[in-house]
C-alpha cells in the first residue's frame, strides 16, 4: 500500500460503493480516474456515484 498519512481519515470519507484498491489514497483514485478522461466518485452525489459512470459528460450532465 502506498503511503499516505491520511488513509484512515480518506477510508471514512470515500464514497466510492466500488471495491477498489484505491479506496482512501486519493491521489492514486484521481491519477487512475484522470489517465481514463474520468472523475473519481467523491465528484458525484450518492445516487450517480452508484451508476458508475465516472465520465466528465456525466459529471456535467448531472449538476444543477
Amino acid at each position: 500500500m502506498a503511503e499516505c498519512k491520511n488513509f484512515d481519515r480518506n477510508q471514512d470519507i470515500c464514497n466510492c460503493s466500488y471495491p477498489c484498491s484505491r479506496k482512501g489514497l486519493c491521489c492514486e483514485c484521481v491519477h487512475y480516474h484522470r489517465q481514463r478522461e474520468e472523475l473519481p466518485a467523491c465528484y458525484f452525489p450518492e445516487d450517480a456515484e452508484k451508476t458508475y459512470d465516472r465520465s466528465i459528460e456525466h459529471f456535467i450532465k448531472i449538476r444543477p
